[in-house]
């Protein structure tokens, strides 16, 4: 079965997609370039993690980067900062779901873990996962990082993901924990979302 995989640069990502791939699933990269709130390093972690994996698995993973920093500013500049991490994740889950949509796939991935940062709480992954139709994956939900931790130094991913690098400088002092559907729906009606996608998705570059 074919799937997108939301690529970060971090620990997490690689080894998610290892799973997916070990089952056999014929997987794709997306990655959401957040320069100027990053640095590069998180594309070529990401690039890295993709060379390693190919070999590994003899399969392509073709990788898609899209431009996510002037989404960020415009979040930043137009809604509740507190809030910031989950409209984040709901224009990331969008712009892989229009690449889903383009290469026929049936479900997305991530790395996401219950409870492990403020954007992946129980309540504040159903706000930002309900943006889109396709079905979520997340082969690590129940792991703690120690696990993951593990599995990364096993698959040799995890030397690659603590490189030095810039963490995004977009995420709010004060990320809430807790946000309900209502709320991010209020927060999101005076930005024109179709256009904003649209546009990120245009600029999709393949690797």
């Amino acid at each position: 079965m074919k799937g997108v995989m939301l690529m970060s640069g971090g620990i997490d990502s690689p080894v998610s997609l290892y799973y997916l791939l070990r089952q056999g699933h014929e997987m794709i990269g997306v990655h959401m370039d957040n320069r100027p709130f990053t640095d590069d390093s998180p594309l070529e972690k990401v690039v890295d993690h993709l060379v390693l994996l190919r070999e590994r698995f003899h399969q392509p993973i073709p990788l898609y980067v899209l431009p996510h920093g002037p989404t960020q500013l415009t979040l930043m500049r137009s809604t509740d900062r507190h809030v910031g991490c989950v409209m984040c994740r709901r224009f990331m889950w969008r712009s892989a779901a229009r690449i889903g949509e383009r290469e026929g796939a049936r479900f997305l991935a991530t790395g996401e873990a219950l409870g492990q940062v403020a954007s992946q709480t129980l309540a504040n992954m159903r706000s930002a996962t309900v943006a889109v139709d396709l079905p979520i994956v997340r082969p690590l939900v129940g792991l703690d990082k120690q696990e993951i931790e593990r599995v990364a130094k096993e698959i040799g991913t995890y030397g690659i993901s603590t490189r030095p690098g810039v963490c995004c400088q977009a995420v709010p002092d004060k990320p809430a924990t807790r946000s309900t559907i209502l709320q991010i729906q209020a927060e999101e009606s005076p930005l024109d979302v179709e256009a904003i996608v649209d546009d990120v998705v245009r600029r999709a570059v393949v690797m």
